[in-house]
């Protein structure tokens, strides 16, 4: 997890946001434990409340179950629901500013692939970070 903090939203709300994106980009798995509070809170120089209120934003979203004394677990399908909701939020949020922006650019179907494919190739010649 990244250790900086921005402004922009309550610290619990971007704790929660990167336990997200942890899950959506296959860092945790289903029927993996959390991080513990305690930890996250030390590493991150944080408090752990703060740690256990984005916690308890994932269970009450269904993301994360706590198993009473064994500490809290990603649960069946969570990336799967995940992945319906941030579909869902991308097409009704950002994807409007997205189309807007390529149709005042006039950019055509080949342009936006052929940018895709390049960076797909920039992507693919670049070392991994445990390669380097």
């Amino acid at each position: 997890m990244d250790r900086e903090w921005n402004d922009s939203q309550p610290i619990y709300r971007q704790l929660r946001d990167r336990v997200v994106a942890m899950i959506l980009d296959g860092v945790l798995k289903e029927g993996d434990p959390l991080p513990s509070v305690r930890n996250v809170a030390a590493e991150y120089r944080v408090n752990p409340l703060t740690v256990l209120k984005g916690y308890q934003q994932l269970v009450d979203e269904g993301l994360v179950e706590s198993k009473r004394g064994l500490g809290m677990y990603i649960n069946t399908g969570a990336r799967n629901l995940l992945l319906q909701g941030e579909r869902r939020r991308f097409l009704a949020e950002e994807w409007p500013r997205v189309h807007a922006t390529i149709q005042r650019l006039g950019l055509t179907p080949e342009e936006l692939d052929a940018a895709a494919k390049r960076r797909s190739k920039t992507a693919e010649s670049k070392p991994r970070k445990e390669e380097r």
